[in-house]
């Protein structure tokens, strides 16, 4: 196995599953630690954020990142999964739709608000996950989530049915239902025909490798690991002496003014590695995640 750990960014193909994406990456790198954050249904492309070896205990940081969304929808046309995936239940007209019409309806859903999670998903209840359940032909009550829209918007194509969107969500959000939200607004019906994730908080889709490059890459020799550190770009940071890095890597608490009401804090050593995270206990600040700065391990 190797001894490298870091994130990973992979510009996911249609027709595979995350866990796809993850397995291969695992046998690319011969690293059994491997994990990502945030799934992406298989119809979607674009950007998976991967953790690798002992990074991927940073991956709840790039979990809870804002995620930017482009893709396609075509209205008139419901599907059961809300996407291009489902059978057709139901047609509907479509009205007359203007730019400005489109794009006044969607600013009402930017903002914070509650969700419903399709049936169609990967979300577990009673023990089983709900798309299980959809194709025995059970529907359950589902929980409402709190999601925020930051930003929505639309342009028309040359088809009057289909129109291209951009979108920015809290983690959690499905935008496939936004889009049958947004379409029942309208006054008609609408699925989610094409779909990529761009975005990932500071991660951009521009930045990622495709399997066959990562292949590449790695026959080449090439490093395709960014340093942990790239997971800490959303927690103020602090630079400890070496004596205090000692102190942390025996899991000692660190006496630190810290300005602001920060929870928890990345700390790096003089040369710049990551060293560790911090929470906040009473006056002192506690070790929650060390890792070793020259190779990721944990301590």
């Amino acid at each position: 196995m190797t001894k490298s750990s870091g994130l990973l960014l992979i510009d996911k193909a249609q027709g595979v599953t995350s866990h796809d994406v993850v397995a291969r990456v695992r046998k690319l790198l011969n690293e059994r630690a491997v994990g990502h954050a945030g799934t992406l249904d298989p119809m979607a492309t674009g950007l998976l954020v991967l953790g690798v070896g002992t990074a991927t205990r940073l991956l709840r940081f790039a979990t809870g990142e804002r995620k930017t969304y482009t893709g396609r929808v075509k209205f008139g046309v419901a599907t059961d999964s809300l996407d291009a995936d489902g059978a057709v239940v139901e047609c509907a007209e479509v009205p007359l739709l203007t730019h400005v019409e489109v794009n006044q309806v969607a600013q009402r859903f930017l903002g914070a608000q509650s969700q419903i999670p399709p049936m169609v998903s990967a979300i577990r209840q009673g023990g089983q996950r709900l798309h299980s359940l959809a194709r025995q032909g059970i529907e359950v009550e589902r929980e409402p989530r709190s999601i925020e829209i930051f930003h929505f918007s639309l342009t028309p194509t040359s088809d009057p049915t289909e129109w291209d969107f951009s979108v920015e969500v809290s983690p959690g959000t499905y935008v496939r239902v936004l889009l049958a939200d947004l379409a029942e607004q309208l006054n008609t019906l609408g699925h989610l025909i094409v779909l990529r994730r761009v975005a990932s908080g500071p991660h951009d889709v521009s930045d990622a490798l495709t399997l066959d490059q990562l292949g590449e890459c790695i026959e080449n020799g090439q490093e395709v690991l960014s340093p942990p550190k790239a997971f800490m770009t959303g927690l103020v940071g602090i630079t400890l002496t070496d004596p205090e890095i000692l102190r942390v890597r025996m899991g000692q608490r660190l006496a630190r003014e810290v300005p602001g009401e920060e929870y928890e804090i990345a700390v790096y050593s003089e040369s710049g590695d990551f060293v560790a995270v911090l929470r906040r206990s009473k006056d002192l600040w506690k070790p929650e995640i060390v890792l070793d700065g020259a190779h990721g391990s944990e301590q």
